[in-house]
Order: structure tokens, then C-alpha cells, then sequence
């Protein structure tokens, strides 16, 4: 099994995309990149991760390999559209393994209604055993960050994937194009789809609705442009497509639990990945 020495031995540099003395976030195989984001490799401690740590609402899925005690768990985190506290549980553990999926990327891995999913948390053998074995396994005796990226990599690629459907390919496409500052009548008109049958399927591969996605992938812009130096709140407001700063807050706040100006004080606190979209 891999330990912290290990990562950085890890010398294929151009999956590497971003790098610390605790964790490594990396690339999948070229043929995964349309459904999984990215292997997140990480030795927590309290100093990488506090306990008010939360995960910010991405719409997507991830499976979360965790390592303690000598004793690992494979979990599944269905898409998620809440912000979650981590931290407190995440310090705890030896090893954490994540393997963050683009929006409706799990959907095309098992085939399975996300709607069921979102927003919970369960063992991954709950759907699939074997499929939990064989990550379990891989883990267990890759002696190398290589090792383990390559067992990953083969047990994707292997799996069958359930291809997307084209009317969703457009959606997301334009949904990500404009940030989300598109309507679903647009998208209907754009997909020439109905809104029902968008919404119908966007539960179905995603696990919500087109719009509450399209005001998600909103929110996630404005976490990159709020990271900024010298940020303005109302210049990051007007650039990500809100109608006015009230707007902004009252969005920001209904989807991530909290204002604009309290992520901004505690941005360390708060993780997403823009990688996903």
C-alpha cells in the first residue's frame, strides 16, 4: 500500500495538477477525462484540513476511499447540490483516496439514476461488490503512486460505461459555455428538446434539475473570480451574470450556506474543484 513517502515519486508530470508534501490531485487516463475530474491522493492532518472544512455544491459525484486504523472503506457520495462539513471526519483518517467524476460522469460508470443519489452517502458495495473489490484491491497492493494510478486507470476504462445522450451533451455544453447564465427555454430552444423532457433527464444522468445546475455552475464561477486579489463583490456580481449584488448574495447564500463575504473570510474552509466543469 502507499504511503506519504511515496508521492513524490510520482514523475509522469503532465497528470499532475496540483502537488504538496500531503496530498497529489491528478489526471485520469485520456480516455476517462469526459467522466472523471480528477484522483485526489491526500494524508490529511489538522493542518491541510480543519474541522469546519466544507465541501461546496458542485453537482457532481464521488467515490472516497478511506484509509484508518488499518482498516478501509469505500464510499459513495452522490451528486451533491448542499455544502457538507469534511474536515472534522477527513483529519481523522490516515489516507483518503478521491475519485471526484464530472457532472453526470458516474451516471455513464453504473448506469444508475442519479436523483437516487444526491446528496447521500453510502458504501459503495451497496451497489456494486465486485467493483468495490477491485478498487479495494488495487489499493492494497499498489507499493507506488504509479502503481495505484494505473490499477485506477485499468478499472474504468474496463468498466462499461453507458454512453450520454446527445440532447445532454448540448445542455451541459452550453450550460458550461455561459457559466450558467443561460435559460432552460433557452436550452430548450438550443437542445430542440422540451424543458420537461430536459429536466427529465438532467435528474436522471445529473441528480437535479437543468436549472438548479445552471445556478451551481454560476456559483462555482464566481468562486474562482472571488479568489482573486483585491476581489470586489459587487464587480464579481456583474461579471458572473447576476442582475445586481442582492441577487448574487441571496443565490450564493441558498447555495452554499453561506454569503459571499463569509466564504471570503474563511476561504481556506471551503473546497471546490473547477476542474470538474
Amino acid at each position: 500500500m502507499i504511503s506519504k513517502e511515496t508521492l513524490h515519486t510520482f514523475k509522469s508530470k503532465d497528470r499532475i495538477l496540483l502537488h504538496t508534501k500531503e496530498f497529489i490531485c491528478l489526471l485520469p487516463h485520456p480516455l476517462l477525462r469526459a467522466y472523471i475530474s480528477n484522483y485526489n491522493i491526500t494524508f490529511p492532518s489538522k493542518t491541510l484540513m480543519s474541522d469546519s472544512f466544507t465541501i461546496m455544491p458542485c453537482g457532481c459525484a464521488t467515490i472516497s476511499i478511506e484509509k484508518a486504523n488499518n482498516s478501509l472503506y469505500v464510499g459513495l457520495d452522490g451528486p451533491v447540490t448542499l455544502p457538507y462539513l469534511a474536515g472534522k471526519e477527513a483529519s481523522q483518517l490516515d489516507m483518503m483516496i478521491s475519485i471526484e467524476f464530472r457532472p453526470a460522469g458516474l451516471y455513464a460508470i453504473t448506469g444508475i439514476s442519479q436523483n437516487q443519489l444526491t446528496n447521500k452517502s453510502f458504501p459503495l458495495d451497496a451497489i456494486s461488490p465486485a467493483f468495490t473489490k477491485s478498487i479495494a484491491d488495487s489499493i492494497e497492493k499498489s507499493a507506488s503512486i504509479s502503481d495505484l494510478v494505473s490499477e485506477l486507470d485499468t478499472i474504468f476504462i474496463t468498466h462499461n460505461h453507458t454512453a450520454y445522450r446527445p440532447e445532454l451533451m448540448m445542455a451541459l455544453h452550453d450550460i458550461k459555455a455561459s457559466t450558467g447564465n443561460i435559460s432552460i427555454k433557452q436550452l430548450s430552444e438550443n437542445t430542440h428538446y422540451s424543458q420537461r423532457h430536459l429536466s427529465r433527464i438532467f435528474n436522471q444522468f445529473v441528480g437535479t434539475s437543468a436549472k438548479s445546475f445552471s445556478r451551481i455552475i454560476r456559483i462555482n464561477s464566481s468562486f474562482r473570480l472571488l479568489k482573486k486579489p483585491h476581489a470586489n463583490l459587487a464587480h464579481v456580481s456583474d461579471i458572473a451574470g447576476f442582475h445586481d449584488l442582492s441577487h448574487f448574495i441571496h443565490d450564493f447564500k441558498l447555495v452554499c450556506g453561506v454569503t459571499p463575504q463569509e466564504y471570503c473570510r474563511n476561504m481556506s474552509d471551503f473546497y471546490s474543484n473547477p476542474t470538474r466543469f
